[in-house]
């Protein structure tokens, strides 16, 4: 009975699907469940074992676990865009090409601090390389950057769109072809 459940969960969340989707699920959970409290968690630099000990109770992020023992679901999927600040010398451009992109001055994602990810080999492939000028270990964190600079970031559309139109920043698409970011819980 979720309206007599008194408990805590433990969420370990990018910080994308936090903002993204835990208003949402705190909502509902406060309105079928007043008793329960949630605990949203940033992700590690480092694969942690706190899932398998039940210390977390629901893990999501991009990447499938790769320890055999955890269960994971892709429960979604979406297509990356470019995030520029308005103004942004790509925005005045009829449509931006794999050249152009490859150009400009970018930060990447990373938790880890990674400079490189699918995005150079997609990148390699067309014979092109990009300038990776910055690290930033959340999305919230690269908007930052992008709205005072030229620096543009790629970035999953549907956590994006959001967080991109309350800080004023302009989605553009991606003009290569990427896998989708996915979502396994």
């Amino acid at each position: 009975d979720l309206a007599t459940l008194f408990r805590a969960f433990t969420l370990r969340w990018h910080d994308s699907l936090v903002a993204h989707g835990g208003p949402a699920l705190l909502r509902a959970v406060r309105e079928q469940a007043p008793g329960v409290r949630l605990r949203f968690l940033a992700e590690s630099s480092v694969d942690t074992p706190e899932l398998r000990r039940g210390e977390i109770d629901l893990e999501a992020n991009g990447n499938r676990p790769t320890a055999p023992d955890v269960r994971a679901e892709r429960v979604a999927e979406t297509e990356h865009v470019m995030v520029v600040r308005q103004g942004h010398p790509l925005t005045r451009v009829k449509a931006v090409t794999a050249a152009r992109y490859a150009e400009a001055e970018h930060i990447t994602v990373s938790r880890r601090g990674r400079l490189g990810n699918a995005l150079d080999d997609a990148l390699a492939r067309l014979g092109l390389t990009r300038r990776v000028v910055a690290t930033a270990p959340t999305e919230g964190a690269a908007f930052e950057f992008v709205r005072g600079s030229d620096l543009l970031v790629t970035a999953p559309a549907s956590t994006t769109r959001s967080a991109a139109a309350a800080l004023g920043l302009t989605l553009l698409p991606l003009p290569l072809e990427l896998p989708p970011a996915a979502v396994y819980l």
